[in-house]
C-alpha cells in the first residue's frame, strides 16, 4: 500500500522497490521474450533461402559497424544524462538527454538507409525467409529505437517548464534509460547474430 510522501505519495512494492521501477523490470522481461521469438524465428530459418539475394552478398558490415557504434555511444549519452538528473544538474541532463536523442536518431538514419539500399537491392520482406525474418527483427528493434527517441523527447521538452521534471527528475531520466539500455543490448545481441556470425 502506498504510503504518505513528500508530495504525496511514495510507491515502493513489498520488495523494497520502487513499483513503477518494478514494472518497467517486468516490461523488459517481456521484450526479451519478444525479442527472444524475432531473434530465434531468425536462427530457424537462417541459411534456408532458396532465392537470393542472400546475407553474404548484401549485409555491409562496416556501416552497420558504424551505426552500432553510435548507439552504443547514445548509452554512454545516457549515463551521463541519468548522472545530471539524479545530481541536481539539469544543464547537464538536458545537454546529454539531446545528445541520445540525436545520436538515435542517428542510428535510425543508418538504418532507414540500409534498408532502402536493400530494397534497391531486391531484397524486400517477399523476397526470401531472410529478407522476411531480417526486416521484421530489425524493423521492430528500429520500432523500438523510435519509441525511445519519443520518451527523451518528452523528458527534454518537459524539462524546459518552470518545475522542470520535478523532485523526481532522477527517477524519471533513470526510467527512461533502463529502457534505453535495453534496446541497445537487444541490438548488440541482433549485430552479432545477424551481422558477424557467418551465415
Amino acid at each position: 500500500m502506498a504510503a504518505a510522501g513528500a508530495h504525496g505519495v511514495a510507491h515502493h512494492s513489498t520488495t523494497g522497490i520502487d513499483n513503477r521501477k518494478l514494472l518497467m523490470w517486468i516490461f523488459l522481461a517481456s521484450e526479451c521474450l519478444f525479442f527472444g521469438s524475432l531473434i530465434s524465428t531468425y536462427l530457424i530459418f537462417k541459411g534456408k533461402s532458396l532465392v537470393g539475394p542472400y546475407p553474404d552478398e548484401i549485409l555491409d558490415i562496416p556501416v552497420t559497424s558504424i551505426s552500432t557504434f553510435v548507439l552504443l555511444m547514445s548509452s554512454l549519452a545516457m549515463v551521463l544524462a541519468v548522472y545530471g538528473a539524479e545530481h541536481g544538474r539539469p544543464r547537464m541532463m538536458k545537454l546529454w538527454l539531446l545528445v541520445t536523442i540525436l545520436l538515435g536518431l542517428t542510428f535510425l538514419g543508418f538504418q532507414v538507409y540500409e534498408f532502402r539500399t536493400f530494397g534497391h537491392e531486391g531484397l524486400n520482406l517477399a523476397t526470401n525467409q531472410f529478407g522476411a525474418s531480417f526486416f521484421v527483427l530489425t524493423g521492430f528493434h528500429g520500432t523500438h529505437v523510435g519509441v525511445g527517441v519519443l520518451i527523451l523527447a518528452s523528458l527534454l521538452l518537459a524539462s524546459f517548464r518552470r518545475s522542470g521534471l520535478g523532485r523526481e527528475a532522477g527517477f524519471h531520466v533513470e526510467i527512461a534509460g533502463l529502457y534505453w539500455h535495453f534496446v541497445d543490448i537487444v541490438w548488440i545481441v541482433i549485430f552479432t547474430l545477424v551481422y558477424l556470425i557467418p551465415q
